[in-house]
């Protein structure tokens, strides 16, 4: 699989799961639960049309209860609602179609064969490393 595979992967995960969840945007929120005490929730839409996304129990009675961690990971679900996994989509086709013009490019610059590692050099050099890590992580692809 080419980089430009690695990164047109991930960015059609993206789409797929940001386009199948509930539009954001999404915030985090703090729920009494009387005998249940606090727990951490992620919620969407606004005002009267707020509706739950996720609860993190905390199984604590005390609020903000951090050394339970749940409202640093709820601020984060949060945070990563779908319209940012859209945009990372996005940014990830831009850097695949970035790599395959360098392909291109190198070939042109490079078409002698016995070019081939400099050519392969120069494009791992334009090759958009970050990006290629976020892909890699959301489809938990090893570097080939």
């Amino acid at each position: 699989m080419t980089p430009a595979d690695e990164l047109r992967a991930a960015a059609a995960l993206l789409r797929t799961l940001a386009t199948a969840a509930t539009p954001g945007p999404w915030r985090q929120h703090d729920t009494h639960l009387d005998l249940g005490g606090h727990t951490a929730t992620v919620l969407s839409g606004h005002q009267n049309t707020t509706e739950l996304r996720a609860w993190l129990p905390t199984m604590s009675h005390e609020p903000w209860d951090e050394t339970r961690n749940v409202w640093a990971d709820a601020s984060y679900i949060a945070l990563m609602d779908p319209t940012v996994g859209l945009a990372l989509g996005e940014w990830l086709d831009h850097a695949a179609t970035a790599h395959d013009a360098s392909v291109t490019a190198a070939a042109s610059v490079w078409p002698d064969p016995a070019d081939a590692a400099e050519r392969s050099a120069w494009v791992a050099r334009q090759t958009e490393l970050p990006a290629l890590a976020v892909a890699r992580a959301l489809t938990q692809e090893q570097p080939s």
